[in-house]
């Protein structure tokens, strides 16, 4: 027999002993939110948790190629990510009022902050940056970069549904703070390999001359 959890959404009183892992249930592209409510599987919310759940994926890709510094820094924070698609995959009402949900591990400042220290820590380690940076110099940055954008998908889908349903403010900052973080990590690696970044000039892009 093994332990199956069907999704890191799920409340505990939903891990079950079994070897199958289909249960049918969302054969009619439903699924059921932590707080026990049933939604259409493209519903917003679901969308932002799940984008959640995908970076979380990508992190562990570049966990896998990164420095120990780093990849313990990911670590961390793909534990911090769990605890934020729980706590987006539960309405607001029942974060409030279910005794099992409301002793779920919230997001809150003291996470933003630590992003915030480790990004400071990593730059001070790097050159001024004067050009925009072309991904894919070295493998484990353009995976950094990958993340990178995931995340910034992962901050609109959960703006989208902060439109719509309160959403703990500290979730929103550390999704941001995250993306800058993981553009910090892609230029510490090559530094750390001795790659030159591969740059373009803001005035190639942007069409203006460079003051």
């Amino acid at each position: 027999m093994m332990f199956l959890f069907r999704s890191p959404c799920l409340r505990q009183s939903e891990l079950i002993m079994s070897k199958r892992i289909y249960t049918r249930a969302g054969d009619d592209g439903s699924t059921r939110l932590l707080s026990g409510e049933r939604v259409s599987k493209d519903d917003a919310q679901v969308e932002a948790y799940g984008t959640v759940d995908e970076l979380v994926s990508f992190l562990g890709l570049a966990k896998v190629h990164s420095s120990v510094r780093v990849a313990g820094y990911l670590n961390e924070i793909q534990s911090t990510l769990f605890s934020m698609s729980a706590e987006l995959a539960a309405s607001p009402k029942a974060l409030e009022e279910d005794e099992t949900l409301r002793s779920l591990r919230r997001i809150d400042a003291d996470d933003v902050k630590g992003l915030e220290r480790i990004a400071d820590e990593l730059s001070e380690e790097l050159p001024p940056l004067q050009n925009f940076v072309i991904p894919g110099r070295s493998e484990v940055s353009a995976l950094l970069h990958v993340c990178r954008t995931v995340c910034r998908r992962a901050e609109r889908r959960i703006v989208e549904v902060s439109k719509a349903m309160p959403v703990n403010p500290e979730v929103v900052k550390y999704v941001n703070r995250l993306s800058d973080l993981l553009f910090v990590m892609s230029r510490y690696e090559d530094k750390s390999i001795g790659h030159e970044e591969p740059t373009i000039s803001r005035g190639n892009v942007t069409g203006q001359e460079e003051e």
